[in-house]
C-alpha cells in the first residue's frame, strides 16, 4: 500500500497527506469525548516535539531545496530566500495583530470568542498546508533534500502538532459549556483548510516552477513563526521547562535524522 501511495501524482500525495495532518487534529479534538481534562504535561510534551521536528523541517525540507532551486535557477539567491523566508512569517504576523485588533473592539461572548478562535487557526494552518504542498510539488524536480520522504516526514511533524491544536480547542470550549459534539466540529474544523492550502501549493510549484525558490522559503518562515510565536511558548508554561526541551531536541533530532538518512 506504501509503495503504491509513494508512486501517485505528487499532488494526489500531498491531499493524502493534509488529509492525513486534518485527521490528526480531528483525532485530538475527539479526546473531549472521552476526557474532561487531559494532561498538561502530555500536550506540551507534544508540542515540544513537535516544535523541534518543524524546526529541522524548515530547514532540510523547505530553506535548503529553496536555495539549490535558486541556484540552479540562476536567481539572486540572497534576496529571493531572505524575501521569501521573511514574507511568511510577516504573514502570520500581521494575522495575529488584526485577530488581536478584533478582539480588543469586539464583546467576548461564547460565539464571538468561538469565531475568532477558528479565524485565528486558520490563518496559521494555512501555510502549514501549503508547506506540505510545496514540500510535495518540488520532488518532481530532483532537488536535494527534496523527496517524497522528506515531505511525508514534513506532514508527519505537522499531524504530531496538529494533535494537541485539535485538542486545545475542544477542551476549553467544552469547559465554557458548549456541548461534546460542537466542540469536537470546532476543533477538527482548525485543520480543515490544511488540505486546500496543501493542494494550492503543490499546483502552484507544477505550474509556476520560478516561484518555487520563493514558495519553499515563504513556508519555512511561516513555519518557523508558528514554531517560535506559539508552539515554543506553550510548552515552556509548563513546570518542566528542561524537559519540554529536551522534548524539543528530540523532535529536531528525529528530523534531522530522517532527512539525513532517507534524503
Amino acid at each position: 500500500m506504501s509503495n503504491f501511495i509513494f508512486t501517485l501524482n505528487p499532488i494526489i500525495q500531498a491531499l493524502i497527506a493534509t488529509i492525513f495532518t486534518w485527521g490528526v487534529t480531528a483525532l485530538g479534538a475527539a479526546l473531549v469525548f472521552m476526557f474532561k481534562k487531559v494532561h498538561k504535561n502530555l500536550l506540551d510534551g507534544m508540542l515540544g516535539i513537535a516544535a523541534g521536528v518543524m524546526v529541522a523541517a524548515s530547514f532540510w525540507s523547505l530553506l535548503s531545496p529553496s536555495i539549490t532551486m535558486a541556484e540552479n535557477l540562476h536567481m539572486n539567491t540572497m534576496l529571493v530566500v531572505s524575501i521569501g523566508f521573511l514574507a511568511g512569517g510577516l504573514l502570520l504576523f500581521i494575522g495575529d495583530k488584526v485577530m488581536k485588533s478584533i478582539e480588543k473592539r469586539g464583546n467576548h461572548s461564547t460565539n464571538k470568542r468561538v469565531l475568532m478562535l477558528i479565524t485565528s487557526i486558520t490563518l496559521h494552518n494555512i501555510p502549514e498546508g501549503l508547506a506540505v504542498g510545496v514540500a510535495f510539488g518540488s520532488t518532481l524536480y530532483g532537488l536535494d533534500g527534496a523527496t517524497l520522504m522528506s515531505a511525508w516526514t514534513l506532514a508527519l511533524g505537522i499531524g504530531i502538532q496538529n494533535f494537541p491544536e485539535g485538542t486545545a480547542v475542544s477542551v476549553p470550549l467544552r469547559r465554557e459549556g458548549v456541548s461534546r459534539k460542537m466542540s469536537f466540529f470546532i476543533g477538527q474544523l482548525s485543520g480543515i483548510v490544511e488540505p486546500i492550502a496543501g493542494v494550492i501549493g503543490a499546483l502552484l510549484v507544477l505550474k509556476i516552477r520560478v516561484i518555487l525558490p520563493f514558495l519553499l522559503a515563504f513556508a519555512a518562515g511561516a513555519m518557523i513563526y508558528v514554531v517560535t510565536e506559539e508552539l515554543i511558548p506553550e510548552s515552556q508554561t509548563n513546570e518542566s521547562k528542561d524537559v519540554m526541551a529536551m522534548c524539543c531536541l528530540v523532535g529536531f533530532t528525529i528530523m534531522m535524522v530522517l532527512d539525513v538518512l532517507l534524503g
